[in-house]
């Protein structure tokens, strides 16, 4: 399978070779051709009626035909062959936690697929913390390396828990050969300084929350949000930059209906100083108001293709910044079996609520039919292997709507949850997002092809 489309960069054609994940930068000639050319032997073409001079063509094809039958073009499926992928075992190996510290919050956006507190208001107590970290370690068996987030709600409402777990991780790690990697979403309220030099010491990554224009910001997350949030955490970003360990972090907005035009926001991020940016598309029921829809499509393109022009114009400057949907690695990535299973909710990766119940991830701990996806809890681990079975199942191979698609290596089939919250089936898809995932990966490779061209 190819997928060709045109640069915003350049005057010619991208085409990516979806099962080898090759990307070539072809002109019109060549472009032309693979508009008409399967891949197969026996096409001639000199009969093909293209509008080009022979000698053009005779070239063109020529080199096309090196590229396939190198397998860098119409090169057969990864695996094609083998019967089965193989799938994680029974009992998986867990290799990351995102603890539920504070299932509240100090703000109460509009938006929010938790509505702050997963509908059961708590805080995570500092002795379900060291269970949560004693479930973790041994359930990792050979994993060395081992990640904890601090998500909530909103984690610095609890500290205590915060750093209970930290202290105790890190007592464990030379006893039992781990090594813990900690982040940290907030929305920086509560940041200070002295919770800034604890989180600057102690995050490996922090993730600061903010939508982006005043305006914006605060009408989905009240009055007066921006003018607290906005000094707390640029003066946050400029003590983290400044540490000589932990330096990591990112800044995440969210765009709804309400900001169609979410480049600006973006770029208003940008221009607070942040290197790493993020805004995400709402993930929210179809009746909302500020819900995304099929309709918005063509405006979401034109925005994404904007803020793509943006960060390719901005390189090697002052203002050069990274949008987070565009970083794409064209040269090594994961395995197979990575690649066409997601991010591993409920397999590798699981959410714990503030009360010690373990979920695949914080957004299926949201849902309102939630005890569906119960996996069990930190003190008996597992009980519920149903979930996991299925979660594992949840693959490219299985999921029909990915099977034609030219991105599905590059998401991996995307979310879980979301399919399962706009389907009812993990195996289904939602669709907006995935028109929207296509488009990104797109931008994602139009950049990276041309930052190595030049």
């Amino acid at each position: 399978m190819i997928h060709k489309f045109p640069s915003l960069f350049s005057d010619g054609f991208i085409v990516l070779d979806v099962n080898s994940g090759s990307v070539h930068m072809v002109d019109r000639v060549a472009g032309g051709i693979l508009d008409a050319w399967d891949g197969s032997d026996g096409f001639d073409v000199s009969l093909s009626g293209l509008p080009y001079a022979p000698d053009a063509l005779s070239e063109a094809f020529a080199e096309l035909k090196e590229l396939r039958d190198g397998g860098l073009l119409f090169s057969p499926e990864p695996g094609a062959g083998q019967e089965t992928v193989n799938k994680p075992v029974t009992k998986p190996v867990i290799k990351a936690l995102c603890l539920l510290v504070a299932q509240g919050c100090n703000l109460n956006c509009a938006y929010c697929f938790a509505e702050g507190d997963y509908g059961e208001s708590a805080m995570m107590s500092p002795e379900t913390c060291r269970k949560a970290v004693d479930f973790l370690v041994e359930s990792s068996e050979g994993r060395r390396s081992l990640e904890i987030d601090f998500f909530g709600g909103e984690p610095l409402l609890n500290m205590p828990a915060v750093k209970a777990t930290v202290e105790y991780a890190r007592s464990l790690e030379a006893s039992h050969n781990k090594r813990f990697r900690f982040t940290l979403t907030t929305n920086g309220l509560l940041l200070d300084d002295e919770i800034t030099a604890y989180l600057n010491d102690n995050m490996q990554n922090v993730v600061l929350s903010l939508d982006g224009r005043r305006a914006v910001n605060d009408r989905a997350r009240g009055e007066g949000a921006y003018d607290m949030i906005a000094p707390n955490i640029i003066k946050f970003a400029k003590a983290r930059a400044a540490h000589p360990v932990n330096n990591t972090m990112y800044v995440r907005g969210t765009f709804t209906r309400w900001n169609p035009d979410f480049s600006e926001d973006a770029l208003h991020l940008a221009g607070l100083g942040f290197k790493d940016v993020s805004v995400e598309p709402v993930v929210a029921p179809e009746g909302a108001d500020y819900a995304l829809r099929e309709s918005d499509l063509p405006l979401i393109v034109k925005e994404y293709e904007r803020l793509a022009q943006a960060v390719f114009d901005r390189r090697g400057t002052a203002e050069a910044f990274n949008f987070f949907h565009f970083m794409i690695d064209l040269e090594t990535g994961p395995c197979y079996y990575k690649r066409i299973s997601g991010c591993g909710a409920g397999t590798q990766y699981a959410a714990v609520t503030a009360d010690g119940r373990l979920y695949p991830c914080h957004q299926f701990a949201s849902f309102s039919d939630k005890d569906k996806f119960l996996m069990g809890d930190v003190w008996k681990g597992i009980t519920n292997y149903s979930v996991m079975d299925k979660l594992a199942d949840t693959t490219l191979e299985s999921k029909p709507d990915c099977k034609e698609c030219f991105a599905k290596y590059h998401c991996g089939g995307g979310c879980a949850a979301n399919a399962y919250a706009f389907s009812g089936d993990v195996l289904g898809a939602y669709k907006l997002g995935c028109d929207m995932e296509r488009k990104r990966v797109e931008l994602a490779i139009m950049l990276k092809t041309k930052e190595e061209a030049s």
